[in-house]
């Protein structure tokens, strides 16, 4: 008797089966089983849909229906081709070799009442904030950042650290393990900082600072306030962005004892609430402070004046905390020395170019899955943040533009390849609006107005001033969101433009940044604060200052051994003949 008989007749026996038989054989399965069961066979490499099968293999099976290796004999010829028989309604037949045609054996297909009911049933609450989850979100929206089911505000929590120390409001303390994992893992590539620890920890030379912070609160920040913290320094720390924290290492840093008011998605009010907590707090007085846009000093101006007669100095790292600074000096109010980090040389030439190089595809790609090939991007503003994004979208073959209101950097633009336009002459064609000037308005409604269909506007500079977002919540024009920092904002005519975290910086908001560079910048701060706190009376007066050229050369030496890299020394002659020190500044204080 052939193979093909013997499983012709085996089959015919299964078929003969009783209902009640298959039934105990097969347990009853749920609806979203049965898609975990198809899924699962795709990826083990099902034969279901291929048009061979291996040797070994036995028929796939059909989502509801028993498995084969309990209710069917092994096919000898399962090498052989499967093909739709007309004849047999749509079954399935064996093609062997030697060109005869076998049935295969049928299999009862078990259908379940509610299996359409699972479909249609309405998602519950947690369910439905899942599913609207994309698979590219943001890294920064980590486990941390939406894992909480309880959307309680962290203002209406109390919560404790495991030593039962409360002074900290953050999402959730039970994230602390995650976040520390996060920080372990930047201190890998901040060399920099990890050295500087190592050295002056015996030293103690911020021993009595009190250091009040408002900076993004990532685990990079993270380093930096412990490193700060082992140099002797007390912190108290609040985020300089609503969207930036890293939840887990909010968590980390208030486990360690440290005080943290932060969390992802504040409001603003919370914003403010949270600078006010950090700033005012019965029997600590801050006399330092570290800010990243101005907002912090700004505060303390505003309500509490009396502070800056202990506060010995401000370290102001972003462009638009140091225009604040400057128009405070200018205006004779400026009541402490403050010392612009935004302008060093290491902060201008790594922080600025190679961090917003990097991380500008990064932000783009995690929220929009956009493809920058043949791309048209207008990027506003032609500085260092500007030069990262346009020479990283350039290399992935974006057509770019670039506006720039200053002369030099306009022809540094134009000789390094890319067309100088104003922003009305080719905003009704491009396809990213890129804003990185530092300045207020550089896109306004009227441009918005003019944009192409699901044209991607976003902010590479720090206050989200720069795209003018309050036009656009009026009642003709539709918010939609479509995942986490990405808004469809939709004009009557059905027109959309995909705004990436509502203006505010998008690195930070929507990605992650190359952790070493901000190594460089995390210790530009901290020798700031040492040195305006150790500075002796006098020797900075009430102005802005510019860190030494020697100071920025020690940070850029301190990260070089990451690299192998070995430094050419002067000889006495040579040093002698260009007029330097052997030892350096090798620049002098006005190179920029």
């Amino acid at each position: 008797m052939s193979v093909q008989v013997v499983g012709a007749k085996m089959a015919e026996v299964e078929i003969k089966e009783s209902p009640k038989e298959l039934a105990a054989d097969c347990p009853t399965t749920s609806a979203s089983e049965g898609i975990m069961a198809r899924n699962y066979s795709r990826e083990a490499g099902s034969t279901s849909a291929s048009t061979t099968v291996s040797p070994t293999a036995e028929p796939s099976v059909k989502a509801g229906e028993c498995s084969s290796s309990l209710l069917a004999p092994k096919m000898p010829q399962a090498s052989a081709m499967k093909r739709p028989d007309p004849q047999q309604n749509g079954g399935e037949a064996f093609v062997n070799r030697d060109g005869t045609v076998a049935e295969a054996p049928r299999m009862k297909k078990i259908q379940f009442a509610d299996q359409k009911q699972e479909f249609n049933k309405r998602p519950s609450k947690i369910g439905r904030r899942s599913l609207s989850r994309s698979i590219s979100q943001s890294s920064t929206d980590s486990y941390s950042s939406d894992s909480s089911d309880d959307e309680t505000s962290p203002r209406d929590k109390q919560q404790k650290n495991s030593k039962g120390n409360g002074d900290f409001c953050i999402k959730n303390i039970k994230q602390a393990d995650f976040g520390r994992r996060e920080i372990e893992i930047a201190e890998q590539e901040m060399p920099a900082l990890m050295a500087l620890r190592k050295r002056a920890q015996g030293e103690k030379p911020l021993a009595g600072a009190k250091v009040v912070g408002c900076t993004h609160i990532t685990a990079q920040t993270a380093v930096l306030m412990e490193t700060l913290s082992a140099l002797g320094a007390q912190c108290r720390w609040a985020a300089c962005n609503i969207y930036s924290t890293q939840n887990e290492v909010a968590a980390a840093l208030a486990e360690g004892g440290f005080s943290v008011f932060a969390w992802k998605g504040e409001s603003e009010d919370d914003f403010w609430w949270c600078i006010d907590r950090c700033v005012n707090v019965e029997g600590w007085q801050p006399n330092m402070i570290l800010d990243d846009g101005g907002d912090l000093t700004h505060w303390i101006y505003k309500k509490y004046p009396n502070m800056f007669k202990k506060i010995k100095g401000i370290v102001e790292e972003s462009v638009t905390g140091v225009h604040r600074l400057y128009q405070l000096s200018k205006a004779g109010k400026l009541c402490v020395p403050a010392m612009n980090v935004n302008d060093s040389v290491t902060k201008q030439k790594f922080d600025n170019l190679y961090c917003c190089r990097e991380s500008i595809l990064d932000g783009l790609k995690r929220t929009t899955d956009v493809m920058f090939g043949g791309k048209q991007v207008v990027v506003c503003g032609y500085g260092e943040v500007g030069k990262g994004c346009c020479a990283a979208l350039k290399a992935m073959g974006s057509i770019v533009y670039v506006t720039e209101i200053d002369p030099i950097c306009a022809l540094q633009a134009c000789m390094d390849g890319f067309r100088l336009v104003k922003l009305n002459e080719v905003v009704r064609q491009v396809d990213i609006v890129i804003t990185c000037t530092g300045n207020k308005n550089v896109v306004v409604r009227e441009n918005l107005d003019r944009m192409k269909n699901s044209c991607i506007v976003c902010n590479m500079g720090h206050s989200n001033t720069e795209i003018d977002v309050a036009s656009l919540r009026t009642p003709e024009l539709t918010w939609e969101r479509v995942r986490s920092q990405v808004d469809h904002v939709i004009w009557p005519d059905g027109k959309r433009i995909v705004l990436l975290a509502e203006g505010r910086l998008l690195n930070l908001s929507c990605s992650t940044v190359p952790t070493f560079v901000l190594s460089i910048t995390a210790t530009t701060q901290a020798l700031a604060l040492i040195e305006l706190y150790n500075a002796p009376d006098g020797r900075y007066k009430q102005d802005v200052y510019l860190l030494p050229k020697k100071m920025d050369e020690y940070v850029a030496s301190l990260h070089l051994p990451t690299f192998d890299a070995h430094l050419t020394e002067l000889s006495d002659e040579q040093a002698k003949y260009l007029g330097l020190n052997k030892n350096g500044p090798f620049k002098p204080n006005y190179y920029r």
